[in-house]
C-alpha cells in the first residue's frame, strides 16, 4: 500500500488485500476449550493474550486484514453469563485493540459482527429464520456496532448472515456509525443459507451507503466462485471453511478440508478483491494464500484516519 492510501476503501480498491483465517481453530490449537456458548468471545475476558498472539500468527503468514474476536460478543449473550453491560462494552472493545495491537500499523482491522444466530450456539447461522422482526434484529445488533466503532475500527465485517431479514436489519444498525462495512452471507450453493437468491442478498448489499463489498464466507470452498460470480457492483469477499460440515450436536467439524490456497486463483478470477478464510483455515494455509497472490505487506495509517 502506498503512502496515498488512508482509508480501508482505498486499499481495497487497490486489492487483492488478504484477510486472515479461523480464530477458534487457533485458540483450539494453544489449547483452550471453546465448548461454552461464548465460544472464542469467552477469551477476550480470560486470556486476551491468547487472542492477540492468533493475530500476529496470522499477520506474520501474511495476512493484511485482522477479523476481531467480536463474533459471538453480544450484549444479550453475556447477560445471560451474568456478564454486566458495562463489562461487555469494554470486551467488544478490547477485541478491537487486540487486533490493533497484534497489527503493529502493518494490517487493517476488521470488527467482526456475527448474526443472531451466534449467540444461540446451536447452528441457527447455517438456517436463519429466528421468528424475530426486521426491527427486533436491528435493536439487537445496534448496540455492539455502537461499541465496536467507538474503538476505531477500519471496517465491519458483518458476517455469516444466513438470510435477507438480518442483512436488512444490520444494515439498518449501521446507519450514522460513520465506518464501511463488508457483507458475507453463508450459503447453500447459490442461495442464502435460509433459501433466498444470492442475486438478491448481493442487491441488498448494494442498496446501502455503508457497504464496501459483499460476498460469503463459513462457506464451503468448492461453492464460493460460483456465489462470487452473482456479485454486481462491488468487490467480492470470499473466505469460506476448510472443508468439512460442522455438526451443532458435537460442536465439531466433519469430513475432509479443502485446499483453500488452490481455490483461491477462482475466486479472485470471480471478482473477489477480499480473500481469505473462515473455519477450519489456519496460518499456515493463509501463508500458502498470501503466497499464490504474491500480495505485499498492507501498512496502514493512525487509527484516527480511517
Amino acid at each position: 500500500m502506498t503512502s496515498a492510501v488512508t482509508t480501508f476503501t482505498e486499499a481495497l480498491a487497490a486489492g487483492p488485500l488478504v484477510l486472515d483465517g479461523g480464530m477458534s481453530n487457533e485458540l483450539e490449537a494453544q489449547g483452550h476449550d471453546l465448548s461454552g456458548t461464548l465460544w472464542s468471545a469467552r477469551l477476550l475476558r480470560d486470556a486476551p493474550e491468547a487472542i492477540e498472539a492468533v493475530h500476529r500468527a496470522y499477520f506474520a503468514a501474511g495476512a493484511q486484514i485482522a477479523i476481531t474476536a467480536s463474533y459471538q460478543a453480544t450484549y444479550d449473550g453475556f447477560a445471560r453469563l451474568g456478564i454486566p453491560r458495562a463489562q461487555t462494552t469494554a470486551l467488544l472493545r478490547r477485541s478491537v485493540t487486540l487486533a490493533r495491537r497484534a497489527a503493529a500499523g502493518t494490517g487493517w482491522v476488521a470488527a467482526s459482527v456475527g448474526p443472531y444466530g451466534a449467540m444461540l450456539a446451536d447452528g441457527s447461522e447455517y438456517r436463519g429464520d429466528y421468528g424475530l422482526t426486521v426491527s427486533e434484529l436491528t435493536r439487537f445488533h445496534r448496540p455492539r456496532l455502537e461499541a465496536l466503532a467507538e474503538a476505531g475500527p477500519d471496517v465491519f465485517a458483518v458476517e455469516t448472515i444466513p438470510d435477507l431479514r438480518e442483512a436488512e436489519a444490520v444494515l439498518t444498525a449501521l446507519d450514522g456509525l460513520g465506518i464501511p462495512a463488508w457483507l458475507s452471507y453463508s450459503i447453500r450453493g447459490t442461495t442464502t443459507s435460509a433459501g433466498q437468491p444470492l442475486t438478491e442478498a448481493f442487491a441488498l448489499a448494494r442498496s446501502s451507503d455503508a457497504v464496501v463489498a459483499t460476498g460469503v464466507n463459513c462457506a464451503p470452498a468448492a461453492d464460493t466462485a460460483a456465489a462470487l460470480a452473482l456479485v454486481t457492483g462491488l468487490p467480492g469477499v470470499a473466505y469460506p471453511n476448510g472443508g468439512g460440515v460442522w455438526d451443532p450436536e458435537t460442536r465439531g467439524w466433519q469430513g475432509a478440508e479443502d485446499e483453500i490456497a488452490n481455490l483461491a486463483p477462482s475466486w479472485l478470477a470471480a471478482g473477489a478483491a477480499i480473500l481469505g478464510g473462515c473455519c477450519r483455515v489456519g496460518p499456515t494455509e493463509i501463508r500458502e494464500l498470501a503466497a499464490g497472490l504474491h500480495t505485499e505487506p498492507a501498512a496502514r495509517p493512525a487509527p484516527s484516519a480511517r
